[in-house]
């Protein structure tokens, strides 16, 4: 009897001395509070929050072995962010570019030197920040001394200005699956390089992305869906479905050469579809019927 009314005095004690301490720190309550009210003042822009895409991941890809590849070829392709079945490249919400960017600021994807397209060079934070930009100076004049001054002008790079961007890929023939397969291996964003009058000298690739590395990140960055707002697609949905437009310009030969340096004019296209229709009848011409 005697524990027991002192286990109820100890218990009483320590309620009391639980208010106290609740009392002594108002602070701690009103932050929770102000918490909550932010939380209930920021609207929602949709009927619910969408977490689809964030949570998304990718598979990894099937294992391959090199005996089960019966035949492979390298392609290189153009994809013009101006075709319509393109525009979602150039999304002014968040641009593809910009995505690429921002990943590689960040460090969540690695970026390499566009000296070459086999991922030789790694870049630095430092080498990605300075793309595209440059610096200038401009002269002023003080409106009261009317003195001349010179200014140092930082111009950044737009991400309307990235037009184009290169693909890199294998096409190849797996014996396991009996299937034509292709795996993509770099995207490079291409700039348009002007002279001093804004003629048009040649357009060079600013970096090269090494694409199985960048999956994950792919996965979870929303890409505009005309279709249905409410079914979002990835990045990566939209290069695995390979539901974007472009041509190709090079294709691996001898002597390493593209198309526009053996070919002009409209016969840059058709050999351009002739290497098209090349790699889909191999597959075909397997069978027999």
């Amino acid at each position: 009897m005697k524990i027991a009314v002192k286990l109820l005095g100890l218990s009483m004690l320590l309620f009391c001395f639980s208010g106290v301490l609740t009392a002594q720190e108002p602070g701690n309550i009103m932050m929770i509070g102000a918490e909550e009210e932010v939380e209930e003042d920021r609207p929602l822009d949709d009927i619910v929050e969408k977490r689809t895409i964030v949570q998304k991941r990718v598979l990894a890809y099937d294992h391959v072995r090199e005996a089960d590849i019966l035949w492979e070829k390298r392609i290189w392709r153009v994809i013009d962010v101006r075709e319509k079945m393109n525009l979602p490249f150039s999304y002014p919400e968040r641009p593809f570019f910009t995505i690429l960017m921002d990943a590689a600021k960040s460090g969540e994807i690695t970026v390499y030197s566009a000296e070459d397209d086999k991922f030789s060079n790694k870049m630095t934070i430092d080498e990605v920040n300075s793309i595209g930009s440059s610096v200038d100076t401009v002269t002023t004049f003080d409106p009261e001394t009317y003195e001349e001054q010179i200014q140092i002008v930082s111009n950044d790079l737009n991400p309307e200005d990235v037009k184009r961007f290169r693909l890199k890929e294998i096409w190849f023939f797996d014996q396991e699956s009996s299937t034509l397969q292709v795996r993509i291996m770099g995207i490079a964003p291409l700039l348009d390089e002007r002279d001093e009058n804004g003629n048009f000298k040649y357009e060079r690739p600013l970096f090269w992305v090494y694409y199985p590395a960048a999956r994950e990140i792919l996965a979870r960055e929303r890409a505009f869906n005309g279709e249905n707002d409410n079914s979002p697609l990835s990045w990566g949905d939209i290069f695995e479905m390979r539901k974007f437009a472009s041509y190709i310009f090079k294709a691996s030969n001898v002597k390493d050469e593209r198309i526009q340096d053996y070919l002009s004019g409209v016969d840059r296209l058709w050999e351009s579809d002739k290497i098209r229709q090349e790699i889909f009848n191999f597959e075909h011409d397997l069978w027999s019927y």
